[in-house]
């Protein structure tokens, strides 16, 4: 498997992170767990902020492994600078999450723009 690939499952169990930083933090008790959507939106501060975290994580995944699988099938890039760009993307998910719960508004949408920018890079790449 290639390591884009392990970037992909990394992705598709970040949002999980966030919501157990969400509920943890908002003092999450696994007896009651009927309504967990109604409690992760009660949340404030922090936790508030890893949900929220956690539900843009849900809405950029698709279009990251959708990129990651154009690219690897369509091999136009070297599997190296695949690689390079998953990766840049994870991190920059993780940095993202981690502005987010910290409240650093400005510096968290930098991320996200390079986030998306290693997206738009697996694809245009893929189209040359």
């Amino acid at each position: 498997m290639t390591t884009a690939y392990w970037c992909v499952l990394i992705a598709i169990f970040l949002p999980y992170v966030f919501t157990g930083i969400a509920k943890i933090g908002g003092g999450f008790n696994l007896k009651d767990n009927h309504n967990p959507r109604e409690f992760l939106g009660s949340l404030t501060g922090a936790s508030q902020r890893a949900n929220w975290a956690q539900q843009n994580s849900f809405e950029v995944t698709p279009g990251f492994l959708a990129a990651v699988i154009i690219a690897q099938q369509v091999a136009t890039m070297s599997q190296s600078s695949i690689d390079t760009l998953a990766i840049v993307f994870v991190v920059s998910r993780l940095a993202y999450g981690l502005c987010y719960v910290l409240d650093q508004a400005l510096l968290r949408s930098l991320v996200w723009f390079v986030g998306m920018g290693s997206i738009a890079a697996l694809l245009i790449c893929s189209a040359a």
